[in-house]
């Protein structure tokens, strides 16, 4: 610990998959003294808050943002419900982690946005990817202009349909959930990363829903091109409608970035490390005992190693803890990327809707058309 550095009261709300990993990682930290939890479903609630040895234990997340302990938050509910609690730690002048992304809705975003600018409070958005080596070593190349200056960027993203449905099935609002808008946005903001400074002024997309329509009424994959204001553009594409028997536990990612002079392609479908078995192995996102083959390190948080999570989502949430606690710099996404993110997007499914380009620089007009 260094002298700068302080003790952390941390408040994780939601007590899902990632508010337990995020917790576990939290109580081995050194700077963190105090944990509490908020989480809807007593059974769960107490699980986790025993995993990760919380000191409270509410269902009432502004019961627990209101006790004096709390230094920081970590925002780990459901995407569809970050903003009340966003909303409620931003008044209070607490720095946050949010899980991505801000909010489902367009005009719910830029509002979480603007809040947060409005307190001045620090706060982070959990695009999980850009802790990950490979990502870091390719942003370095493009930052120092090993390329030259980038041209175009590629992305392909390949998932088997348990992550889709299980966001389906969670929601009330299918319409609110999309491949692009859940999944297809990690990819996106790593290419945005990459391209940072260049602006955006056009999107265009197709999307179809023969496998996930009939009985989730969601959206399968969609595949589009975003345009820039100095002529360089990234092609993108995602489906999450793959079959369950798809071998990735969540992400499988291709992408290739060309400069004038360069390239630059990464392999980051994770078929390095194959596990093939007899019978089921009940871990990972959404077990399902028709899987027998699996991408080991596909499951975007990290893998159970040891007992711990070893992994991109361990050295996030110990960045953002020493950027908290000891003032350490990060590279984490902003909530304004964050919203931007959204904005793409969305932009991107009203494209696949209308079957027209949509233009992209006036972002208070566009985000009028895309709830």
């Amino acid at each position: 610990m260094t002298v700068a550095s302080r003790p952390i009261g941390l408040a994780v709300i939601g007590g899902g998959r990632v508010g337990l990993f995020r917790g576990e990682v939290a109580a081995r930290h050194p700077l963190v003294k105090w944990i509490g939890l908020a989480e809807l479903k007593p059974d769960r609630a107490q699980e986790v808050g025993r995993k990760i040895g919380a000191n409270f234990v509410t269902a009432d997340y502004k019961e627990l943002l209101a006790r004096p302990e709390v230094d920081a938050v970590i925002i780990a509910t459901d995407e569809h419900l970050h903003v009340a609690p966003v909303l409620e730690a931003a008044r209070l002048g607490k720095p946050m982690l949010i899980e991505k992304p801000l909010a489902t809705r367009a005009t719910e975003s830029r509002q979480v946005m603007e809040e947060i600018a409005k307190a001045k409070v620090d706060a982070v958005v959990g695009y999980t990817q850009r802790f990950r080596r490979r990502w870091l070593a390719a942003k370095e190349k493009v930052r120092t202009g090993a390329l030259g200056e980038v041209t175009l960027v590629t992305s392909r993203a390949f998932m088997n349909r348990l992550v889709a449905i299980d966001n389906y099935v969670r929601t009330d609002d299918p319409s609110s959930i999309s491949p692009m808008v859940i999944s297809g946005t990690h990819a996106l903001d790593i290419v945005m990363w990459m391209m940072e400074g260049k602006q955006p002024v056009e999107v265009y997309a197709k999307s179809n829903d023969k496998a996930l329509g009939p009985q989730y009424k969601g959206i399968d994959c969609t595949a589009g091109m975003i345009t820039f204001s100095d002529g360089s553009a990234y092609h993108l594409s995602i489906n999450w409608a793959l079959p369950v028997t798809w071998p990735g536990a969540v992400y499988s990612l291709d992408v290739g970035i060309v400069g004038t002079e360069g390239v630059l392609t990464i392999d980051d479908t994770h078929r390095d490390i194959v596990l093939a078995v007899s019978k089921p192995q009940m871990t990972g996102y959404a077990p399902d005992k028709q899987r027998l083959v699996d991408f080991m390190g596909s499951y975007p948080p990290g893998d159970m190693a040891l007992g711990e999570l070893r992994g991109p989502m361990r050295d996030e949430t110990e960045s953002w803890l020493n950027r908290v606690g000891a003032g350490w710099t990060t590279q984490a996404a902003t909530a304004l990327e964050a919203h931007r993110n959204l904005i793409l997007t969305k932009a991107l499914d009203l494209s696949a809707k209308t079957g027209k380009p949509v233009r992209c620089e006036d972002w208070a007009t566009l985000e009028s058309r895309l709830d």
